[in-house]
């Protein structure tokens, strides 16, 4: 096999190693320690936290890509095939390679629909794979529960990539208009009111053509469809952090505008620190808990928008599975009859599940990090 290396595996890794790096560190800080400490003594967010490991150890086997050897290749010169699989694939390999026809409903032994058989007329022909899919199949005959567990790479990469994206603005422009005030506070309120003005499906959507002109424009940027389809998934995650910071720059401005009356700011700058210490030792410290609880709500947000942008049409690529994709798909499978509610319904616990956890986490961490939360 041939490794293939995705700029999103790359940052998703990244993303990994961060978040080692960090819980690291807050295990050599002592107010850190004592607030995961307290995270871990909500059994409901330690509950939420061991889903969205689970969810996220799913996206990790998911982002190990390679493209397997071609059978009848030369020994000195091995060929490889164009599909890029990945090591969720080799584990799901039995849910991935059987196939069938087409709709079977959940756990089924027959097809959904009757067709015209040669010795019975017509009636439901038997699966070839009877009763070994959970989910049911979809339309082209793919296991429906492959589909829901392939799908929750790009929702991690969506919601976690674009967080990232918009936090640095966010924070820097909230800290800076809370602090500095002025005519900088007046630019920086005139920016976020300027761009919440627009509406936000109109901006994503003319930046999403954008780019897939310029990505249909210049076919030899890419050696496959999966980096193909991979390209688009950075550029949807970089357009949403772009128009999604002015919520919590706004918020972290209110929260800035408070903490530099206060009397250990004030004291601070007669001594004569400067407002960049100040802003690094003393504002950015009490707003962090806003900052990390923003962090898990935006998640939960951003994997909710992936689906409704995919929904009409200016997602992810077709190629990329997703839960938005399949309930695009579903869509038309309701307006059938007799009508196709599995592959909804599928996408929809699976997305349910990955949200619910990802609130829960967040309450748990805004009990533990906020200061007002701690004594009660």
């Amino acid at each position: 096999m041939k490794l293939v290396l995705l700029w999103s595996d790359i940052l998703f890794f990244l993303l990994i190693a961060a978040t080692v790096a960090g819980a690291v560190v807050a295990s050599r800080t002592e107010h850190l320690r004592q607030c995961w400490r307290r995270v871990g003594q909500s059994r409901v967010g330690m509950g939420a936290a061991a889903v969205l490991a689970v969810f996220f150890l799913i996206g990790a086997v998911d982002s190990l890509h390679f493209r397997p050897q071609l059978p009848d290749s030369p020994q000195g010169e091995p060929r490889y095939s164009a599909e890029v699989l990945s090591a969720l694939d080799v584990l799901l390999t039995p849910l991935r390679t059987r196939t069938e026809k087409t709709y079977s409903a959940p756990l089924a032994t027959h097809l959904y629909a009757k067709e015209t058989l040669d010795d019975a007329g017509r009636d439901f022909p038997p699966l070839q794979y009877p009763g070994t899919h959970l989910f049911g199949t979809d339309k082209v005959g793919q296991d429906v529960l492959y589909l829901t567990l392939k799908s929750i790479r790009t929702g991690l990469l969506i919601g976690t990539l674009t967080t990232l994206i918009m936090l640095p603005a966010a924070v820097f422009l909230g800290l800076l208009a809370g602090y500095a005030g002025g005519w900088i506070d007046d630019v920086i309120q005139y920016l976020y009111t300027t761009l919440n003005s627009i509406p936000g499906v109109l901006l994503i959507a003319a930046a999403v053509l954008m780019m897939q002109v310029a990505i249909d424009n210049h076919p030899e940027w890419f050696a496959t469809s999966a980096e193909r389809a991979d390209a688009r998934l950075l550029a949807l995650c970089a357009i949403l952090g772009i128009t999604s910071w002015t919520g919590l720059c706004r918020l972290l401005r209110g929260e800035t505008l408070k903490l530099r009356e206060l009397e250990y700011v004030q004291a601070a700058r007669a001594l004569g620190v400067s407002g960049t210490r100040i802003l690094w030792r003393h504002i950015l410290p009490n707003v962090m808990h806003i900052v990390m609880i923003a962090i898990v709500m935006d998640f939960s947000g951003l994997v909710l928008a992936e689906a409704v942008l995919s929904y009409v049409g200016i997602g992810v690529d077709p190629n990329t599975i997703s839960f938005g994709t399949m309930i695009n798909t579903a869509r038309m499978e309701l307006a059938r009859e007799p009508m196709v509610w599995w592959s909804l319904a599928a996408a929809f616990a699976f997305m349910f599940v990955l949200v619910l956890a990802a609130n829960l986490f967040a309450d748990a961490m805004r009990d533990a990090f906020d200061p007002r939360m701690v004594d009660r």
